[in-house]
């Protein structure tokens, strides 16, 4: 699997949530400013919402800027078939004849990427999957709890 591929696969779905709330925070922005937002009494709170909703998109947004740096500068790893799992992983797990790909990434954990006929999700070593793929390799086994089921997964491939 082509990994700068994917990365940026991740990379231009970041800045594609980034451009939608960039633009979402600025209309926030404007209509907490906008001469019509001005209260009409002192109980009027619709520029005073607007405002708060423009600092949290903005805080979002940079958060977002934050992750595609992340992304940009992390190192893919280069494995060999005994390799151990680390960022930058791609790993496949499977159970009762059922493959599931995860991504290893340093932030944005649940989002779900379209690549190459698969569909590949990204998890991070915060995450109780994350924790405990860390440091095992192919053939080893992870248990997985949702929905209040136990599910114990087998490691087919780490690339």
């Amino acid at each position: 699997m082509d990994k700068a591929r994917l990365r940026e696969a991740i990379i231009e779905r970041l800045n594609s949530e980034l451009d939608n709330l960039t633009r979402a925070a600025l209309m926030a922005r404007d209509e907490a400013t906008h001469e019509e937002s001005k209260p009409e009494n002192q109980y009027d709170m619709h520029a005073q919402e607007a405002a708060y909703l423009a600092e949290g998109q903005a805080k979002l947004a940079a958060e977002l800027q934050a992750s595609v740096a992340l992304y940009q500068a992390m190192e893919l790893p280069v494995f060999s078939p005994i390799q151990f799992i680390a960022l930058g992983t791609v790993v496949t797990l499977e159970t009762t004849g059922r493959k599931l790909l995860y991504f290893l990434g340093p932030r944005n954990g649940g989002l779900e990427i379209a690549f190459d006929d698969s569909e590949i999700i990204v998890i991070t070593l915060q995450s109780p999957l994350g924790r405990q793929l860390i440091g095992k390799r192919a053939g080893d086994l992870v248990i997985t709890q949702s929905a209040g089921r136990t599910t114990t997964q087998r490691i087919a491939a780490v690339e």
